[in-house]
């Protein structure tokens, strides 16, 4: 069993993106029971399907498993949920951790949100400074939450 600790952050501004080069994802969820999420996603010519139960203190159960690209893209298009999650993801280091930062399109659009995994919920990290506010335990920002109730729909969140 995997366990994944990640923390999660508002985008406040664009000075991260000097030099960084994206990567596009297509993710829809067949599950999204509060307990468990079941995940198809698509990233360039890799396709996964992803089991996670419930966040607490921003900790999660975790298992991954790679699935064939058609696969993935016949379960993105006729089992998941609708709206689907579209994003560019773009990777960057910083401090001597991995950031991922995924700009939303879509029922999304104008959401940017980064992502750091830790090994222990404890584990010091330096803070790039275009983070904002942590919304790590806001299920608001759940991906599987956005797709139920879209960036969009919220009003001036």
């Amino acid at each position: 069993m995997a366990i994944e600790i990640e923390r999660r952050f508002l985008v406040e501004n664009d000075s991260w993106r000097q030099g960084v080069s994206a990567t596009s994802l297509k993710q829809g969820f067949l599950s999204t029971d509060k307990e468990r999420v079941v995940r198809v996603r698509l990233e360039g010519d890799r396709g996964t399907l992803t089991i996670k139960g419930l966040t607490q203190n921003s900790t999660k159960k975790e298992f991954e498993y790679a699935i064939p690209a058609q696969d993935a893209w016949e379960l993105l298009n006729s089992l998941c949920l609708k709206p689907l999650i579209e994003k560019q993801r773009f990777r960057i280091m910083y401090a001597g951790f991995l950031w991922e930062v995924d700009v939303f399109a879509g029922e999304n659009r104008g959401l940017v949100i980064a992502e750091i995994e830790l090994d222990r919920v404890d584990q010091p990290f330096a803070k790039p400074p275009w983070l904002g506010r942590e919304i790590s335990d806001d299920p608001r920002y759940f991906n599987a939450n956005l797709g139920q109730n879209p960036y969009c729909r919220w009003g001036g969140a």
